[in-house]
């Protein structure tokens, strides 16, 4: 049993960051009654948190690599931590907004340290059982995060989403400290900063944009300004990132119609769960559900994943990722679609069939993504292509929030109708994506998949 407690150390940390990218989207609604905050602000308290873990990921490998993934978890658990405790005691939304913020930067150097963790305690037949459970931690996360979400809200207040790390971070520490070994830092990493600080520029100009133009519209100084300045960084980054003797990203990798190709495929993947949130707005203030009950009608599409994840990971183990990426793109789509059509009568149960084929779409989608990925570059480049899938990621689910709360706002019509254009975006989304996948989407030798897995987040070169 002694042998498991680092991958408890590891598991507890993953399912708080995980957690909190989840549970949150049952508590946006009253959040914004406690605090007196417009859609736009909750917006960004939803999207600051993965901006920043989208422009941080490949910076904190960078730090991983040099200090050592122990020393960058800690940091990130106790940053996680602090940053949690002025969430839950947050006076206003810009308070919370910074307080999120924050949250990401631990949630950085949380995610990318837990594959080279588990790396570090595991071999042969013992680092399979470890990476079962660790895929099993993070589906059960974004199964329970819902309602997690919405009994914590009702029962206890919104402050207490925030206010549950505490202890959970407090545990994990003491427990990382005690049975995870430093390990070796390296000297010679470089940390590309002009490329991080362009990167966030771009990023954030960009969300600030899409933000704002459901409220002023796309005409306004504050969406045309924003957008030129985040098409100027994008140039900007593009040229340091090629002169860079140790980019954040090989910009040049993009030449390659594959590797753009799942890329956009990554971007797509989060549609459905930025849809989440104004599902979840229009549940609580459209059909004035609570909290909890709002998270419940949410539980067939986290269900439907945790189980679909479970099942696929063994049983699809070595299938071409094109054949499953394609189809958990197109599920996923298609599920959107059909919880769309709704009018005046709808009710909870009306979204749950097209919930729960989401979910069996996204289940698909996780063990799939990371070997489409690199599939589409050779083997040498997998820590790049680890650190971009996540970057990705992360930034789609910023940019998928803010594009879907300009369609939930438009035309100022009903919140049903508003929700109606999410959901519709959401599945074309999922269905180009299947589209692009099926395409471009290589077929790698099995021999090429595994190795470059374990370094996943761990290598930013």
């Amino acid at each position: 049993m002694r042998k498991w407690w680092p991958l408890v150390a590891v598991c507890l940390g993953t399912f708080m960051f995980l957690l909190d990218t989840t549970v949150l989207s049952v508590a946006l609604p009253e959040i914004g009654e406690g605090l007196s905050a417009p859609l736009p602000a909750l917006q960004w308290v939803a999207n600051v948190y993965t901006l920043v873990l989208a422009v941080l990921m490949l910076m904190m490998g960078a730090l991983a690599d040099r200090f050592g993934a122990r020393t960058v978890y800690v940091a990130g658990l106790m940053v996680f931590g602090v940053a949690s405790l002025a969430c839950g005691s947050a006076p206003n939304a810009g308070a919370l907004v910074a307080a999120r913020a924050a949250q990401g930067v631990g949630g950085a150097a949380m995610a990318v340290t837990t594959f080279a963790l588990i790396g570090s305690c595991y071999r042969g037949p013992d680092m399979g059982r470890a990476m079962g459970v660790f895929g099993a931690v993070s589906g059960l996360a974004a199964a329970v995060g819902p309602m997690l979400g919405g009994a914590l809200t009702q029962y206890l207040g919104w402050r207490s989403v925030f206010f549950l790390n505490l202890p959970l971070v407090a545990v994990t520490v003491a427990l990382t400290l005690r049975v995870l070994a430093p390990g070796r830092q390296g000297t010679g990493t470089r940390i590309d900063l002009p490329g991080m600080v362009v990167f966030a520029l771009c990023a954030g100009s960009l969300t600030y944009a899409l933000t704002s133009a459901g409220e002023v519209g796309w005409a306004s100084p504050a969406v045309l300004g924003p957008l030129a300045l985040a098409a100027l960084a994008l140039a900007v980054f593009a040229r340091v990132e090629l002169r860079s003797p140790a980019p954040l990203l090989d910009v040049a990798l993009f030449g390659r119609a594959a590797f753009s190709a799942v890329m956009m495929c990554v971007v797509a993947s989060t549609a459905a769960f930025a849809a989440l949130v104004y599902t979840s707005v229009w549940l609580q203030s459209g059909l004035g559900l609570g909290p909890a009950r709002a998270g419940l009608a949410l539980m067939p599409l986290a269900l439907a994943s945790f189980a679909t994840s479970l099942i696929s990971g063994r049983r699809l183990h070595g299938r071409s990722p094109r054949a499953v990426l394609a189809t958990g793109l197109l599920l996923s789509g298609i599920g959107c679609a059909l919880q769309a059509g709704l009018d005046a009568g709808a009710s909870a149960v009306s979204l749950a069939p097209g919930l729960a084929l989401t979910g069996v779409g996204v289940g698909l989608l996780g063990p799939a993504m990371g070997a489409a990925v690199f599939a589409a570059l050779p083997p040498e480049r997998g820590g790049m292509a680890a650190g971009a899938m996540t970057t990705f990621r992360q930034l789609g689910q910023t940019l998928g929030v803010a594009v879907l709360g300009v369609l939930f706002q438009q035309g100022g019509g009903a919140m049903t109708e508003g929700l109606d254009r999410v959901l519709i975006a959401a599945a074309a989304a999922g269905i180009i994506g299947s589209v692009l996948a099926y395409v471009f989407v290589p077929r790698p030798a099995a021999a090429n998949a595994p190795a470059p897995a374990r370094r996943d987040l761990t290598d930013s070169r």
